[in-house]
């Protein structure tokens, strides 16, 4: 299964905040959307990722004065994207050597979406009980 397919089935949304925005904006809009990572985009362009564990790690150094801090102060600047022609395999395997939970997608430059680990966990089980239901009436019809 391929990421573009993944994306047609949630939607495209991507929660976005600009770097300037507060930490405690970020914190307002990570609850609201009931998500655990928005995209930090200046203008076009994806600048960073600030996740719950962004989070949790300003307010553990800075304490409280961090929620009035930028996103920027915090985000995580090394964006790793997506593109949608990869497979779910290909995208498990990368999130799970750099220990990310959120992949940006760009196709031709521009932000199209956003996958999770969550999401690709589901399309692989989804995928593994086609596949086994598949097996199951072809044994079936004997």
């Amino acid at each position: 299964m391929l990421v573009a397919e993944i994306l047609k089935s949630k939607g495209g949304a991507v929660h976005a905040l600009g770097p300037k925005a507060s930490v405690a904006e970020a914190a307002g809009e990570l609850q609201s959307r009931r998500v655990g990572a928005l995209m930090v985009c200046d203008g076009d362009a994806c600048v960073g990722v600030l996740s719950e564990r962004d989070i949790v790690r300003a307010v553990a150094k800075d304490g409280a004065a961090a929620l009035a801090r930028p996103v920027a102060d915090y985000m995580t600047r090394q964006v790793i994207f997506a593109d949608p022609g990869e497979s779910v395999d290909q995208l498990l395997g990368r999130m799970t050597d750099r220990r990310i939970r959120h992949l940006p997608v760009l196709r031709d430059g521009a932000l199209m979406g956003v996958v999770s680990i969550g999401d690709l966990v589901k399309a692989r089980i989804d995928e593994a009980a086609r596949e086994a239901e598949s097996l199951k009436s072809y044994i079936a019809a004997g």
